[in-house]
């Protein structure tokens, strides 16, 4: 079974737990998802079955939306609810503060990651070594905050929605709205990705797999046989086009190509629509 849905990973299980209840659910045995969330966390995941599985790096993720609500005063390695050591008593801060300090995330931003993240340092995961007390440094990285408004704060609870970039941790965001309100330790107890790109959530429905891809396509004047076979095609065989990838399909399979100056390559055959 070829299939790509949106599904929504509940808090508490992890990506792979969930995935694995979605393979017996539709009676599949290959499957795939794109994008990990903590176990934590919840919202959308991008699910595919089948060859659709070797298609993630060809759809449009970003934007990322989420909502997520920070603890103040929550003490967390993790900086989430999983890891909370200790609880400070925050004295109830003027919400023109809080809500300043949230706006302050708009733009280009520049953080390390959580030492409890996939980040590898020297082929091992930080994670990993962050639970065996293995000292290590992770460098600073850079994304952007598209849009990011204050929903709601409930002393000690601050409760916001960001529009990100690809790669950004929105832990490390609550990070730096604790650290601009003058705290020295908050958590996120909540988490919950709205949206990636333009893939949310709709009931699992199966989605196109040709409207879903960022790959545009092109006009084919050759021979499909040639395809079919797995034949050597040449640029004239297409209609013009710069280097880059580009798909054609039958009505019935898919295939997608790049074109650089050594000609054009086959990257995925007749995967079936």
């Amino acid at each position: 079974m070829n299939r790509l849905f949106v599904a929504y990973k509940p808090s508490g299980l992890s990506s792979n737990q969930f995935l694995r209840t979605l393979k017996r659910k539709y009676g599949v045995k290959k499957a795939g998802y794109s994008g990990t969330l903590d176990p934590f966390a919840k919202g959308v995941l991008i699910v595919a079955f089948g060859k659709y599985t070797s298609l993630f790096r060809f759809l449009d993720k970003t934007p990322k939306r989420y909502r997520a609500t920070l603890w103040l005063g929550a003490h967390s390695d993790t900086l989430d609810i999983e890891g909370v050591e200790r609880i400070d008593d925050v004295a109830p801060l003027p919400e023109a503060k809080v809500r300043e300090a949230v706006e302050s995330l708009q733009g280009e931003q520049a953080y390390p990651p959580p030492i409890f993240s996939a980040k590898r340092i020297n082929g091992k995961r930080a994670y990993d070594l962050a639970r065996a007390g293995i000292p290590f440094e992770l460098e600073t990285i850079r994304s952007k905050v598209y849009d990011v408004k204050l929903l709601h704060y409930c002393h000690p609870f601050v409760t916001f929605e960001a529009t990100v970039s690809e790669g950004t941790y929105i832990r490390s965001l609550g990070r730096l709205v604790y650290e601009r309100l003058g705290l020295e330790g908050g958590s996120l107890s909540m988490l919950e990705r709205l949206c990636e790109g333009q893939f949310v959530y709709e009931g699992e429905k199966p989605l196109d797999i040709r409207g879903a891809l960022r790959v545009p396509p092109i006009e084919y004047r050759g021979e499909w046989r040639k395809i079919t076979l797995g034949q050597p095609l040449t640029r004239d065989e297409f209609a013009p086009g710069e280097d880059g990838f580009y798909r054609v399909d039958d009505g019935r399979e898919l295939s997608i190509f790049s074109f650089d100056a050594e000609g054009v390559h086959y990257v995925l055959n007749k995967v079936a629509l």
